[in-house]
């Protein structure tokens, strides 16, 4: 992409997406998606009905009465987001593609972390870690992440998610929100690793799809190309059995992933490409209130 053909998008999306983030997402984002913990803040006298498990003993001894510990929950998180980029994320057949909407609602993710106060930090994965971007906070940073959204070109043109998760299991020391972003086209071979490491962080799943994976346009003989492996065959999409094997494929898709998302006990929300990505992410959102 020319350097003043990307400036310009990443300007275009900037706007709209920290919009969004402002106007929209700030107070849902900041109760969905909580601190990592509590941190001590001062100490007070012993009230009926404290934890006793909060007394300061030290602190007591020396005014030979009971005080407690006062904690305030640890406000800033780290967000990491896990970026699908293989090649199935180029088709689209409405209004944007695949990669067109995760790349907005990445953007608008981003913002909405920043204005909490909270590191940001991406995983760019096919069936591989293309890219990783550490943790960090403000505008510079998240328009870096954007135009890497944008323009990025992965080496691999296939998908394995249970990659991302386990990097992120690993590379990620201190529990973190991270965000899923794919359109699980991929293997069914990640519900140990999602398991793991949602259990040691903060997992939450957002599914993009086009309306042609529910079902074909009857437009006659087509000719089409799985984008990951390359293979191409002609389809009568006349045919109500070919009509009727797309649906049941998308079926059996849809019941996998959301039991593999369910036994892993991970929030998520599906949307379509012509549909709007805000009523989705406030649906994520209202999961977790």
């Amino acid at each position: 992409m020319e350097t003043s053909e990307l400036i310009k998008k990443v300007r275009r999306i900037e706007i709209k997406t920290r919009g969004l983030s402002h106007n929209i997402f700030a107070g849902e984002y900041h109760s969905a998606f909580k601190g990592r913990g509590m941190s001590f803040s001062e100490v007070r006298e012993y009230q009926y009905g404290d934890d006793v498990r909060d007394i300061d003993w030290n602190v007591t001894a020396r005014f030979n009465r009971p005080f407690v510990k006062v904690f305030e929950e640890e406000r800033e998180l780290t967000v990491m987001l896990l970026v699908d980029v293989s090649q199935s994320l180029d088709f689209g057949t409405a209004v944007q593609t695949k990669r067109d909407m995760l790349t907005e609602i990445a953007a608008t993710l981003a913002f909405a972390a920043i204005q909490n106060n909270d590191k940001i930090g991406v995983i760019f994965f096919s069936d591989r870690i293309e890219k990783f971007i550490p943790p960090q906070k403000g505008r510079k940073h998240i328009l870096y992440i954007i135009r890497e959204l944008l323009d990025f070109e992965p080496q691999s043109y296939r998908t394995d998610i249970k990659v991302p998760l386990e990097f992120l299991t690993n590379a990620i020391k201190k529990r973190c929100t991270a965000f899923l972003l794919s359109d699980f086209i991929a293997p069914y071979n990640y519900k140990d690793a999602l398991t793991i490491a949602n259990r040691k962080h903060d997992i939450a799943a957002i599914q993009v799809y086009d309306r042609r994976l529910v079902e074909l346009p009857r437009i006659g003989l087509m000719k089409v190309r799985d984008a990951e492996s390359g293979e191409e065959m002609y389809i009568d999409t006349s045919s109500n059995a070919v009509q009727k094997a797309q649906r049941v494929w998308w079926q059996e898709h849809s019941a996998a992933l959301s039991d593999i998302l369910k036994k892993s006990r991970v929030d998520s929300v599906s949307v379509r490409t012509d549909w709007d990505y805000v009523k989705a992410l406030l649906s994520l959102f209202a999961q977790r209130a």
